[in-house]
């Protein structure tokens, strides 16, 4: 079975790159990188990866919670999300896009594989 594509969506660039790289040392080929929420979106019309991994805080006028609510709406796209923010605000407005996971940076490789794999069979048993 071949590996899950997936997208990155964060604004700094360096710490996609590191994403990136834990991703691919986890086979998981990276299928794109965007900054802004309205980049994210354009790519998802062309680009179609198996997971979104989603930072709340993103360039531009969307943030990370508002894309993820597009996505699940135009693309059924499994996003989790991936970020440093925990305050109680931000996760109920991160609740109601239904994400299928929230891993909190700075990550455990581990820990982001465990929620990658569960999100993406999680995804596949609702198909």
């Amino acid at each position: 079975m071949p590996q899950a594509t997936i997208f990155i969506a964060e604004d700094e660039l360096i710490e996609a790159e590191d994403i990136r790289t834990t991703l691919e040392k986890q086979g998981y080929p990276v299928a794109g990188i965007a900054r802004s929420g309205e980049s994210v979106l354009e790519l998802l019309k062309v680009i179609k990866p198996d997971l979104v991994l989603m930072d709340i805080h993103l360039a531009g006028a969307l943030d990370g919670i508002d894309t993820a609510e597009k996505i699940r709406n135009l693309y059924n796209i499994p996003v989790i999300f991936l970020t440093a923010h925990a305050d109680d605000t931000t996760l109920a407005r991160a609740k109601i896009t239904e994400p299928y996971g929230y891993v909190l940076k700075p990550f455990d490789e581990r820990e982001l594989h465990s929620a990658i794999e569960m999100a993406l069979y999680k995804h596949r048993m609702e198909e």
